[in-house]
């Protein structure tokens, strides 16, 4: 049975919505879609909508409008999540991607706020180049990346409400993870999204970071990052025990990929500057091969989701 099926999903219009956003998530979140897959088909299709909806306004602000001015990217994504918003306040989309997350908000009663956070965050990307503390980051953080373990948390059906603050704990280690890793790259966009004041404690400013040389103030700067995203992923680490049974596998072996980007970092002495960090392929086999194993036994029969 394809995940469709599993899902009750049986409206042809509504399947391509699905589609789309799957073949969104094969396309961009390798990692990502791997983990995806370790849960049971019905509870698939509801996480690529969740991840072609925040892959698609992404791509707004980085990608598809790479040819027009910030105040054009501003009016587009301004005009798309006013659209997607309203959908979701009425019920039903004629947006190829929205109609897959309409349904998928209605199914799981995922709160609309972490969709107006979320799209909060995407604004700030178009004018903010940099962060002068944590304090000032994690607002952009918390819509980036915590309510994406916030919508992530129904699907998941979690047995007690601790579970989303976790839930926030891993999904702000794997932002900060990325942004670790994507310095360099994020430098070529003009951005900085690391703290300005823990770097300035290193005796690292955005004049040092365009050098793009990892000094020993550099490496020391980075490393305090790396132990944020450790204690982070450290106090996660309950929260996955708080969720079904055969949600445990995904995210399990989400955290371990995901924030084993910061071991790779300090595998290549941190120079993300001429290195992109990535967990090789074999550790991604040794983490999803014993995934799948735990997740087929745990799968149990279900239908359309009952959030």
């Amino acid at each position: 049975m394809n995940e469709w099926d599993a899902a009750g999903i049986v409206d042809p219009s509504l399947r391509a919505s699905y589609e789309r956003c799957k073949r969104l998530n094969a396309q961009h979140g390798k990692t990502y879609y791997l983990a995806t897959l370790l849960l049971p088909p019905h509870k698939r299709p509801y996480v690529h909508a969740l991840y072609g909806f925040a892959r698609y306004a992404d791509e707004i602000v980085d990608d598809l409008s790479s040819t027009l001015t910030d105040a054009e990217k501003a009016d587009w994504l301004g005009s798309w999540g006013d659209d997607i918003l309203s959908d979701l306040r009425r019920g039903r989309s004629h947006d190829p991607v929205g109609r897959a997350l309409v349904d998928t908000v209605r199914t799981w009663d995922i709160p609309l706020e972490h969709f107006e956070a979320f799209l909060h965050s995407m604004r700030m990307d178009l004018t903010i180049t940099e962060y002068a503390t944590y304090d000032d980051l994690f607002e952009y953080v918390y819509g980036s990346a915590a309510v994406i373990g916030l919508q992530m948390v129904p699907i998941l059906e979690p047995t007690s409400p601790e579970a989303y603050d976790r839930a926030m704990d891993l999904g702000v280690a794997f932002q900060l993870a990325n942004f670790i890793r994507d310095v360099g790259e994020d430098l070529q966009r003009g951005r900085i999204y690391l703290p300005m004041d823990e770097l300035a404690a290193h005796g690292v400013t955005r004049d040092v970071l365009q050098d793009r040389v990892a000094t020993p103030e550099v490496k020391r700067a980075l490393a305090q990052q790396i132990a944020r995203v450790r204690d982070l992923e450290e106090r996660s680490r309950s929260g996955i025990a708080l969720l079904s049974a055969d949600s445990q596998p995904c995210i399990e072996a989400a955290r371990v990929l995901y924030c084993g980007i910061v071991d790779e970092v300090e595998r290549i002495d941190y120079d993300v500057f001429t290195h992109r960090a990535s967990v090789p392929l074999r550790r991604r086999l040794a983490v999803a091969g014993p995934a799948w194993v735990r997740a087929r036994r745990r799968r149990r029969p279900r239908g359309r989701g009952t959030g």
